[in-house]
């Protein structure tokens, strides 16, 4: 009894670590990020609404959040295949690659959204290709913020105009445009966030898979499953917690990010302009108040999706233990 308690205390107790979490996080991220909301709240409601609302803000945020998505649904897919390539084989090369991986995260983001400019734009190395063959790639932009008064769309071109709700709701029109490049648009931003968000999910899958072991799927072949049976209801399950956590990883950084994807994506207002670009723009308008306005909107919705997948992930994870 006397040792247990003893180990209980090598480590300072309880008051003094949380007393030293909860400054820190006050001093690094409660105190800065309530500022934002405090100087938010002193620009009046119509301010605030009319700055956040406008077309170009609006099309921004579909241009980040649709885009980081987009990356982290990819990253999801491609990091756990990486993680999977890296922890069940063992072949020449492959600590090579597992190095390779971290490089994201040591390369400046200004020097990869300009190799992947040089690499995606029409007279690149991959963008030749890409014209030589016509290959094109759609993507839908946002085309403005309005009430219907009728539930239709302003304009109905040969079908470019997709209604999205009825009389008197909010609706979004989207339009679909055609692109025969990468660069200097939408797609080139989400092989930019590709490029940055992966190894948050190849970093965030790989210690599970190797916790893992091959026992698990020894074990569940001798019962008879199939290789898709033995990978969906055995080894999925056990790693969708950590691959989620990259997800939502490798999501919340392609929200934020502006020095790999401002080269690649052109900056053209109300096509491929992101949001953390135009509150750089708002900053260097000595616009102040819609610089933060605009920040405020990106914090809260991204607070609000991390906090909905880390409380689904944690109700889960209590009906799982139960």
């Amino acid at each position: 009894m006397a040792s247990s308690a003893f180990q209980r205390r090598v480590i300072p107790g309880f008051g003094l670590t949380m007393g030293y979490t909860m400054m820190y996080l006050s001093l690094m991220v409660l105190i800065p990020l309530s500022t934002l909301v405090f100087k938010s709240g002193t620009l009046g409601w119509s301010t605030f609404w009319s700055t956040v609302t406008a077309p170009a803000v609006m099309h921004s945020y579909l241009i980040s959040f649709g885009c980081a998505l987009a990356a982290g649904l990819i990253n999801a897919v491609a990091g756990l295949a990486v993680a999977w390539v890296l922890v069940r084989y063992h072949f020449f090369g492959r600590r090579v690659i597992d190095a390779l991986i971290d490089l994201p995260f040591a390369l400046p983001t200004a020097v990869a959204g300009i190799a992947l400019t040089s690499l995606y734009q029409r007279d690149g190395w991959v963008g030749q290709i890409l014209t030589r063959f016509k290959l094109t790639v759609p993507w839908t932009g946002w085309a403005g913020f309005n009430v219907s008064p009728h539930g239709w769309p302003i304009a109905w071109n040969a079908g470019s105009w997709w209604p999205l709700a009825w009389h008197g709701a909010w609706w979004w029109p989207i339009r679909l445009d055609w692109y025969s490049e990468v660069a200097f648009s939408p797609i080139g931003i989400t092989v930019a966030l590709v490029f940055i968000g992966l190894p948050f999910v190849v970093r965030s899958v790989e210690p599970v898979l190797a916790d893992l072991g091959r026992d698990v799927e020894e074990a569940a072949a001798t019962l008879g499953a199939r290789r898709s049976q033995t990978f969906i209801r055995v080894i999925l399950p056990a790693i969708f917690p950590a691959l989620l956590t990259g997800f939502a990883l490798a999501f919340a950084r392609g929200v934020g990010e502006y020095g790999s994807v401002i080269f690649i994506a052109g900056n053209m207002p109300g096509k491929t302009e992101i949001a953390p670009l135009l509150i750089v723009t708002q900053l260097e308008q000595y616009d102040y108040d819609g610089a933060t306005a605009i920040a405020t909107v990106m914090m809260v919705f991204s607070f609000a999706i991390l906090l909905g997948l880390n409380t689904w992930q944690a109700v889960r994870r209590r009906r799982l233990g139960s």
